[in-house]
């Protein structure tokens, strides 16, 4: 009876262990402990890794293979299907509509988001409908969303019909060089809310105690919102801007219902390229231009990690 109360014991069991560990290997025994929990997170991941290694990572070594290849994959050619792609004007253009696009949409889409959060985060009352509000084109399906702005843009339009009324004339939007701000305000309308709730996150997470101090010291708005609250949104800024570059690449959807395979030169983008070339069975271009693609997409996500991420 009395040996099964020294077994049970926590004051004689937390001292034979301690006894066990030198004081030398006391910072071994953290390290392997922090080495099974990795293992642990490394485990639970193993599932997610090997589906994106079987499903994404071969498959595109395959491409990069073939992109040194005939279309066939018959015969090695070198840099020629590269030469060849650079080389095409549909190529250039599509690439150059394609960063046209996200110069001037990711800026102008973080710049306003964060300034509606700012306001948002002002109007306690009705923060949970204004919310709801900027998130319903989420919600939405893409295909409802092109054709509301079809309707809305379309030459025979309710925009054409309301200019026609006032006495204007009316504009063709969707096959004019007007077609890429019909596109680029499809794309901030939808992605306005998501991005909003982000930079709340982010704006949630700074102490009000900074803002206190600072307005007991004569800080203005101004001044807090730049020396207090932007410094400290780097790692929001980061990942806002990091999605919003992938869900920009994903435009091609409300492009291709509101123009179709070819549409203006203006909103010609890079998937619609893909496209065309994949319709064609262009192998050997669509190999060469994916792997730009990704080497291009690659070199912008560096330096999104290098400039918003890279000193956390």
């Amino acid at each position: 009876m009395q040996k099964q109360q020294r077994k049970i014991s926590p004051g004689r069991w937390i001292p034979t262990l301690r006894s066990k560990i030198m004081p030398g290997q006391s910072g071994s025994w953290r390290l392997s402990r922090r080495a099974r929990e990795a293992g642990c997170g490394y485990l639970f991941l193993l599932p997610s890794l090997l589906g994106t290694g079987t499903f994404v990572l071969l498959p595109f070594l395959d491409v990069f293979r073939r992109s040194f290849l005939q279309a066939a994959g018959s015969g090695f050619v070198g840099l020629e299907n590269y030469r060849r792609v650079l080389a095409n004007e549909a190529f250039r253009q599509a690439a150059g509509n394609t960063a046209r696009f996200m110069l001037f949409c990711l800026p102008v889409l973080l710049a306003l988001s964060l300034c509606m959060a700012a306001l948002v985060r002002q109007s306690a009352h009705f923060q949970r409908w204004i919310k709801t509000g900027f998130l319903l084109p989420m919600a939405i399906p893409a295909a409802s969303v092109a054709v509301f702005f079809r309707m809305l843009f379309d030459e025979k339009g309710w925009l054409n019909l309301l200019l026609r009324k006032t006495g204007l004339s009316g504009q063709d939007w969707l096959t004019s060089g007007r077609a890429f701000w019909v596109l680029s305000a499809c794309y901030i309308w939808k992605n306005l809310g998501y991005d909003m709730i982000l930079w709340l996150a982010g704006l949630g997470a700074i102490p009000e105690e900074q803002y206190e101090a600072a307005k007991v010291q004569g800080a203005g708005a101004w001044a807090c919102f730049c020396y207090i609250t932007l410094p400290q949104l780097k790692e929001t800024l980061f990942v806002t801007a990091l999605l919003s570059f992938v869900n920009a690449f994903r435009v091609f959807r409300e492009a291709y219902l509101l123009a179709g395979d070819y549409p203006h030169e203006s909103i010609y983008m890079l998937q619609h390229l893909f496209n065309n070339w994949f319709v064609n069975l262009d192998i050997q271009k669509m190999t060469a231009a994916a792997v730009l693609l990704v080497i291009g997409t690659g070199a912008v996500l560096l330096i999104f990690r290098r400039k918003g991420g890279g000193d956390g």
